[in-house]
Formats: C-alpha cells, structure tokens, sequence
C-alpha cells in the first residue's frame, strides 16, 4: 500500500490525472485478497496489482475512462473455469474491482494514511463508492478485514510487520534476507561490533546495542516478531523479558529443549509468569529437521509468518504498508 499511495501523491503533483483500483470482495479462486489496491495515472502507467496480470489491462483501462468522469465505478469479474485463462484468474472465480478517480480533496485521506504507516500506527482507509472519495481516520481497534459498510468500503491500515533478530549470528543473515524480502522491518540487534561489522544482513537495519537498551527505545508493537538467536543469556534473556511484557505477536528463541527448560528457569525466576513464559516458542521455528543455518532460518520464518497470518495481529487479508 506505502508504494501504491506515495505513487499517487508524486503523480498528482506533477500533474497526472490518478485513480485507485481496489479489490471489493472474491470468490472462488482468486490471486489477490480483498483490499489490494492498484494505483493508476492517466498515460496507463501503475503501481500494485489486482489479480494475476491479465484483469489489470481491463482495469487500467476502466480507471482511465474513469478520470476523465469522475467519481468510482464497480467492475465484477466472473469468469467460468474453462476461460480463466483468459482472464487471470487461473482457476476460475469471480472478483470485483472499484476503480475511483482521484483529486486533489483525496490528497490529505492519502498523506494521513502514510503519516500513519510511517509512525508504526493502524488506521482505516474509508472509500465512499458512490462520492468516489477517500477519507482516513486513526484508529486502535480495526475490522479484522477490508470488506463493505453500505456504501463505503474499509480498508484496514497496518504498519508492515516487524521482526527484531537478537543477534547477529550465520542464521540471522538468511533469515534477516527472506524476511526483508516477504515484506517484514527487519533489525539485526547485537551489542557486538565484530558481529554486526563482519556480517552482510542485505536490506535490514543493524543496531549496535543491548537487547534491553534498543526495546526501551524501540518497544515491540502489536506487528512485532522477537527471535533470540545468541544463546548467550546476557543477550537472549533481557530481550525475552522485554518480548513476553510486550503485545509482539511472536517470540522465539533458538536453542534445544534442554536449553530452553534452563531458560524459562531463569526466567521464572526473574519474575516472568507461566503465561508469558507459555509465549515464547522454544526451540524456535517449525520442525521440518532443519540442520543448516538457512534451513533453520526458513523454519523460523515460516513459524512467524504462520502466526503472523492465523493470529488476530495480522488477519490473511488485511493491508500494510
């Protein structure tokens, strides 16, 4: 979505005619979840996508017609299997599309909503269908999904989720890599400087600090995943004490079951409940017989991001940045 806006606002100021394409609601087999937006200038050029590829000639075409009217129109897609093909969606369904003409009272609903994403906040992105215009509005409590209010339809606003690797280690590189890549704010923390410096972690951000020192600036938000990889407990334990009395969605700490029953030990008797200690994943990640240092960081990431989507933090549908 953070794309798909900033595209918009840097069109309208250079003076393109914009509109937004969103999905309404699908059924059946579709590639793009309600509330996936496309962002569309009046020369064709886009941003985002709706389906799979071939619906988004057709709507582009709509969104453009749609300028030069003003206001939003709904474009059902249903297509029968054996032409799905044809149309994109591969298997068969059906899918509605909104496209709206953009202008200039749109600006601020657009800036709001990037304000928002950029402190780490939700809002909802309200789109009158009839008016063809948007507004948005901070919010704490969100519908768990994008879907229609008469004649409006809501979009919840999420910041994208966030993941906080303690430690700098051979697993944090892959898994700082593929996270960055399925869309999570990674950070690398370690307090270490031959750690951070020696070690390429691609597109995440690296902190040179103490666990508790970096979550007393940055606490862990709702988005927030916390993977404790040092087996040191100088490092591992203060940041699982800062993880456990924070609302992050995931905590997660490498090591074997022996380790981690001495960990929750310690922790206990630091003061942590059972509840908080029934939080933390230990040993972290899936099962899948991992061996390998970019094999354990795929069960990781897998862990996180299925309780990322099965969890109320971050329903399948919902639009972050």
């Amino acid at each position: 979505m953070q794309h798909e806006l900033e595209s918009l606002i840097r069109w309208q100021a250079a003076g393109y005619k914009t509109a937004m394409a969103v999905v309404l609601g699908t059924w059946g087999s579709a590639p793009r979840a309600p509330g996936s937006i496309m962002a569309v200038r009046a020369d064709g050029t886009f941003e985002g996508s709706v389906s799979g590829g071939c619906v988004e000639g057709t709507v582009i075409v709509e969104a453009v017609a749609q300028m030069q009217k003003g206001g939003a129109r709904r474009l059902p897609f249903r297509v029968a299997e054996r032409d799905a093909w044809a149309a994109g969606l591969a298997c068969g369904g059906e899918i509605e599309v909104a496209v709206i003409a953009l202008g200039k009272s749109d600006l601020p609903a657009m800036e709001a909503a990037l304000d928002a994403l950029a402190d780490r906040q939700s809002g909802l992105l309200s789109i009158d269908l009839a008016a063809g215009a948007l507004a948005f509005d901070t919010l704490a409590g969100l519908p768990a999904a994008p879907g229609m209010d008469g004649g409006r339809f809501l979009l919840p606003v999420r910041p994208k989720p966030r993941l906080d690797i303690i430690g700098a280690v051979h697993i944090a590189q892959t898994l700082a890599s593929m996270a960055a890549d399925c869309g999570y704010d990674v950070t690398v923390v370690d307090p270490r400087a031959a750690f951070i410096e020696s070690r390429d972690f691609g597109d995440a951000r690296t902190v040179e600090d103490w666990p508790d020192d970096y979550f007393a600036d940055m606490p862990p938000d709702h988005e927030t995943a916390v993977v404790t990889l040092t087996h040191d407990p100088k490092l591992d334990d203060v940041a699982l004490e800062a993880a456990i009395a924070s609302p992050a969605f995931y905590i997660g700490a490498l090591g074997s079951k022996k380790t981690h029953a001495s960990r929750l030990d310690r922790l206990a008797r630091h003061g942590a409940t059972p509840e908080q200690l029934d939080r933390i994943h230990g040993p972290v990640g899936l099962d899948i017989g991992a061996r390998t240092p970019p094999e354990i960081a795929v069960s990781i990431l897998a862990e996180v991001t299925r309780t990322l989507r099965q969890g109320a933090a971050q329903p399948a549908a919902s639009v972050t940045a």
